[in-house]
């Protein structure tokens, strides 16, 4: 499995960004997705996760209310719409698969495949 990031860029607080991952493979309806963020200095930590079909979905509290995880399987591509974006959102965000489990884990040890990053910037 190989995840492509892409979206990411600056961008002034109180705008938008759509962040895209694409992944290979024929079973992507099976991965669980995350997202996940690093800022400069700081722990990678948890961002989103949606299931297999897209009906759940679960949040950071930090994003929570700005931030929309989907997915479209026809397309193998997860996205991160992110709204309002603040200066502390600004880090390296990685979309993740956890293969063949459905549940919506916010621990980055349960994801099996990693994509590159893309980097988001939020001046103030």
């Amino acid at each position: 499995v190989q995840l492509q990031a892409s979206g990411g860029g600056l961008v002034q607080a109180g705008g938008s960004l759509r962040l895209s991952c694409a992944a290979s493979g024929r079973s992507f309806s099976t991965y669980a997705m995350g997202w996940f963020r690093q800022a400069p200095g700081k722990e990678r930590e948890f961002v989103a996760a949606i299931s297999w079909s897209g009906g759940r979905t679960v949040y950071a509290d930090s994003v929570k209310g700005r931030f929309t995880i989907s997915r479209d399987n026809a397309k193998n591509t997860v996205y991160l719409q992110m709204n309002s974006l603040k200066p502390e959102d600004t880090a390296v965000y990685y979309c993740a698969a956890n293969v063949g489990d459905n549940r919506l884990y916010q621990g980055e040890e349960e994801y099996h495949y990693w994509g590159q990053g893309t980097l988001v910037t939020v001046s103030s």
